[in-house]
């Protein structure tokens, strides 16, 4: 099956074709960690997460890695804010965007490097662009990008090399340079600011300079696919390519993938407007973590998401369903007398799926497979034998693999769970309601729900799905 992206810097659906060595290097721009992230970062790893794990369901090795910002003048006015060390102060941070990682079920990069921990490498590509004369260090100590000497400036983002771009950052730029387009790969210290030595002096990186160097450092110098949200355009991916290629003479991404923002109730999220949302946020007013990742994932990544609470509750809607299903077919599959009886074509519909996220990742499309599917298997439930439920329940982790909604996490239903509902339905044929009670009772301290089946169907049970208590 061929599988097509949209390539930002040509602007085009590209065919996809991995590197040399047939492993997918993937480099994606993680979290500045200054405060927790919010539901618009977690738009954009969430994508990131959806895009690795298609790759690897079709196949491919993906080497993952995804950077920390925990050096910049927002990280810095925080720590001396709460008057602690910096890397205390973006510890904490970092930590907590972990943990609302996992609770996204957003799979872990193979290397997640902290920008304070690679400060030799980025030292090293400065050096080497200095040799290059393609980067100067100006009076104060600062160490420049000549944006002039880069012909290819603007290839990404479609912006000339003009007074627009000059103006850019000009004011808010505290350091002296030579053009106002010139960034800053250096800065020289300042007085109580966190500090490392470098040929120039004492400083720490600029933004951009960090990236380049993580990249390549982790990656090689070019990587097959650098993705992020559409805000890093520019200037930050325009810079990273000017700083690798300046460096390399090689192309530093072979496809460049962006993210869409979202919008809050039709509207930019802003907190005096009330429709700011961390992650904890929601979690804390009890919204299932799996509603919000279907809501995050479930437009397309190049198209405006519009985020309300109304969607989460839709969403919960669909993952309850999901859930439903996967159990009714796990609990059949344990209950005797289900043992002939007929299968579906489950085949065809996984490679639909497929099918349709190889289209740039239309996640609409493999969605309305998904329920579909969904819902042929539950008319069919009570007319398939064992080996159609174990078909069903192979498909849905087979998919479960590439959305990611947990569902599928549970793979056997415990003997005593088992026991405890085979005696409650026995309870229940001699209407022993009062110990049939109990009995449910009994299953849900275990974890687990009694599902009723209906008039001449058996009874299941389904996992309870993670209860997520967020200490504020």
């Amino acid at each position: 099956m061929g599988i097509k992206f949209h390539d930002t810097l040509s602007g085009q659906l590209k065919d996809f074709q991995a590197g040399d060595t047939g492993e997918v290097s993937l480099y994606t721009c993680g979290p500045t960690v200054y405060h927790y992230a919010h539901i618009g970062n977690f738009r954009t790893f969430v994508f990131e997460d959806l895009l690795r794990r298609f790759l690897e369901s079709e196949g491919y090795k993906v080497r993952h890695v995804m950077n920390i910002t925990d050096v910049d003048d927002k990280t810095i006015a925080g720590a001396q804010r709460e008057k602690k060390s910096l890397r205390e102060y973006t510890s904490f941070y970092t930590d907590a965007f972990l943990e609302d990682r996992k609770s996204l079920n957003i799979l872990p990069a193979d290397v997640m490097p902290n920008a304070t921990d690679e400060i030799p490498a980025m030292i090293s590509l400065i050096e080497t662009l200095m040799a290059k004369g393609i980067a100067y260090k100006a009076e104060d100590g600062s160490v420049y990008y000549r944006v002039a000497e880069f012909p290819g400036y603007g290839k990404l983002s479609k912006k000339k090399l003009d007074g627009n771009i000059a103006g850019v950052r000009v004011n808010q730029d505290e350091y002296e340079k030579e053009e106002g387009a010139d960034f800053v790969l250096w800065k020289a210290a300042k007085e109580n600011e966190p500090s490392w030595d470098s040929p120039w002096g004492k400083g720490r990186p600029g933004w951009h300079i960090e990236c380049s160097a993580m990249c390549m450092r982790h990656l090689g110098e070019t990587v097959d696919i650098h993705a992020g949200g559409e805000d890093l355009v520019f200037p930050h991916h325009e810079n990273e390519i000017a700083q690798s290629e300046a460096a390399t003479g090689k192309p530093f991404a072979r496809y460049w993938l962006h993210a869409r923002h979202l919008l809050v109730n039709g509207e930019k999220m802003s907190k005096s407007k009330g429709n700011f949302f961390t992650l904890r946020d929601l979690l804390q007013k009890g919204y299932d973590p799996m509603a919000i990742r279907y809501v995050l994932m479930s437009v397309h990544y190049r198209q405006q998401l519009n985020f309300t609470l109304e969607s989460l509750k839709e969403a919960r809607e669909v993952i309850e369903k999901l859930d439903n299903c996967y159990f009714q077919c796990l609990s059949r599959i344990r209950i005797a007398g289900q043992k002939n009886g007929g299968e579906l074509n489950l085949g065809a519909s996984a490679a639909e799926i497929g099918k349709a996220l190889g289209d740039d990742l239309n996640i609409a499309k493999a969605l309305a497979i998904f329920q579909k599917t969904v819902s042929e298997i539950n008319v069919h439930l009570a007319h398939l034998s064992e080996t159609g439920l174990s078909a069903c329940v192979e498909f849905f982790e087979r998919t479960d693999r590439i959305f990611g909604f947990d569902i599928s996490s549970v793979r056997e239903i415990p003997s005593d769970v088992m026991r405890t509902l085979s005696e409650y339905v026995e309870a229940r044929k001699v209407k022993d309601f009062a110990t049939s009670d109990q009995l449910r009772k009994a299953i849900a301290e275990k974890g687990w729900q009694v599902k009723d089946g209906r008039p001449g169907e058996p009874s299941t049970v389904k996992k309870n799905r993670r209860v997520w208590d967020r200490k504020k």
